[in-house]
């Protein structure tokens, strides 16, 4: 069995003991197999505690959220569950899309005071470069429009992970692990370059990484001061 399909099994596995007991059985010797496999399932915990921290968080979040009247809120098809990132312009929320389809979303809109001709134009430069991307390594770009009180925003699908070097930290990666991880970086920001597109601040932090089918997936983020050629 591959490490992925043992990481599958073990996972659903809630009782510690269990899941050793399962582990130990599964790998016997094989201490390689085995460390693959513990890294995948430290990974899975490192996520369950980041949303647990996130969540953990709403409620100190959404006190000043709640001041401008977001939380809650409907744009669109779209309900501001809680606030999860910030930047100079604009304002990230975890939102829940309630029609054609039910999921959960990451929304971006320009903060309040902010709509100035220069920082819209900003932000519909941000939105028009992440349209144009067709790579999975990238944040896909879903829906945008205006609120109707002028403010634009726009829909990206929600990552859920930890930034690059926590991840390759965390699970101890090797130095051909975390190339590896890399190189779908360099792929992604290549893709964006020729698109005319340059990122402009590249970092761990707007590098998250998540798990697909039991392996780590790298997703650029954040294109707020990126420049178009």
């Amino acid at each position: 069995m591959s490490p992925q399909e043992i990481f599958l099994k073990a996972s659903v596995i809630e009782s510690p003991e269990a899941r050793a007991s399962y582990l130990d059985e599964v790998c016997g010797t094989d201490r390689t197999l085995r460390e693959s496999v513990d890294a995948l399932l430290a990974t899975l915990e490192a996520v369950d505690v980041s949303s647990k921290v996130l969540a953990d968080e709403t409620i100190d979040r959404s006190t000043n959220a709640s001041a401008d009247g977001q939380v809650g809120r409907m744009i669109g098809s779209y309900k501001l569950l809680q606030e999860i990132g910030e930047g100079g312009f604009g304002v990230v929320y975890m939102a829940e899309q309630i029609e054609p389809i039910r999921r959960k979303v990451a929304l971006k809109i320009v903060k309040p005071g902010m709509d100035s001709k220069d920082v819209v134009a900003r932000f519909e430069a941000e939105r028009q470069a992440l349209a144009l991307m067709e790579h999975p390594n990238i944040a896909k770009v879903l829906d945008g429009g205006v609120t109707e009180f002028g403010r634009p925003y726009f829909v990206m699908e929600l990552v859920k992970g930890v930034p690059l070097t926590d991840f390759c930290d965390k699970n101890k990666l090797s130095t051909i692990e975390r190339i590896d991880l890399f190189l779908t970086v360099c792929m992604a920001i290549d893709h964006a370059h020729r698109k005319g597109i340059i990122h402009r601040d590249i970092k761990p932090s707007n590098i998250m990484v998540t798990l697909h089918d039991g392996k780590p997936v790298c997703k650029v983020i954040d294109f707020g001061v990126s420049k178009a050629l």
